[in-house]
């Protein structure tokens, strides 16, 4: 049995946030970069150019590469092995997600109430998904969601006998009608399977993936690439001032479900692309 205190969770939590809303992974850069290299209209470079600048200061100066700092969602994996002592793990995450709200300066979104619309004054409490697996690890991973694009998301219930061809009609649909409003170039998170609800978590899920990332499974890994290529025909472009890059990739998850439903989500994530994670 492995004992973590819960204090360990808060420390680690507040600093995952500070570092996610600032510190964009090496890899978003590089896609950034990479983008902007293959890209023949003169001002979706300079876009693209714009992003890397502010990347690099907001890593420098530690402030937020955007000024939405999001909805804090949270993956935890948790091995019954595990024994956490203190406060509740719940407890744990939103005390880090206070604290480093706070110290960091980032801005605090969170309401209680979606009617009322009073600020908690804290940006929780987050939304928190947990997976038990054998084992002595827990692992967190938070993605801190700007709501520019997730309000831009979708949900659809496709008919069972639907294919790829739907898939790709709903995705298309949902992009064009996000348009420059949720801040392109994007990256597309997919659920495919499960229950409605479910889905919508597996599209969530998806967007941990590492920028540029290829799928496990072949078919998959070709399904992401024709619709990657699919959406950049969109000509958007990045901020909405044309180009070839709309979308820097699709992520799919996919999930079994029921003989009867085909339930397909879609997340809509800026050009911020900012997760985080750690395993204790």
């Amino acid at each position: 049995m492995k004992i973590i205190q819960s204090t360990k969770i808060v420390e680690c939590v507040q600093e995952l946030c500070t570092q996610s809303c600032c510190i964009l992974p090496s890899k978003v850069i590089e896609t950034y970069k990479q983008a902007k290299n293959n890209e023949t209209n003169s001002i979706a470079k300079e876009v693209l150019g714009q992003l890397i600048d502010n990347a690099s200061l907001g890593a420098k100066e530690l402030i937020p590469v955007c000024q939405d700092t999001g909805m804090v969602i949270v993956f935890v994996t948790m091995g019954n092995q595990v024994q956490i002592q203190g406060l509740s793990i719940s407890d744990a995450i939103n005390q880090g997600i206070a604290n480093g709200y706070k110290k960091g300066y980032l801005r605090k979104s969170i309401i209680k109430d979606p009617l009322n619309r009073e600020n908690t004054n804290d940006n929780t409490p987050a939304v928190i998904y947990y997976d038990m697996i054998k084992g002595d690890k827990l692992s967190i991973d938070i993605l801190p969601k700007g709501f520019g694009s997730e309000n831009m998301s979708a949900i659809k219930m496709l008919k069972p006998t639907d294919g790829v061809l739907e898939v790709e009609k709903f995705l298309i649909e949902t992009v064009k009608n996000a348009g420059p409003n949720a801040c392109p170039p994007f990256f597309i998170g997919v659920g495919l399977g499960g229950t409605m609800d479910k889905a919508a978590v597996l599209s969530k899920k998806a967007l941990l993936r590492e920028a540029g990332s290829i799928h496990h499974n072949e078919f998959y890994k070709q399904l992401e690439s024709d619709l990657l290529d699919k959406v950049n025909k969109i000509p958007f472009g990045p901020a909405g001032f044309l180009g070839k890059t709309t979308a820097f990739n699709v992520f799919i998850e996919a999930y079994p479900t029921h003989i009867a439903g085909f339930p397909m989500a879609i997340t809509i994530c800026c050009h911020s692309y900012r997760h985080k994670g750690i395993t204790l």
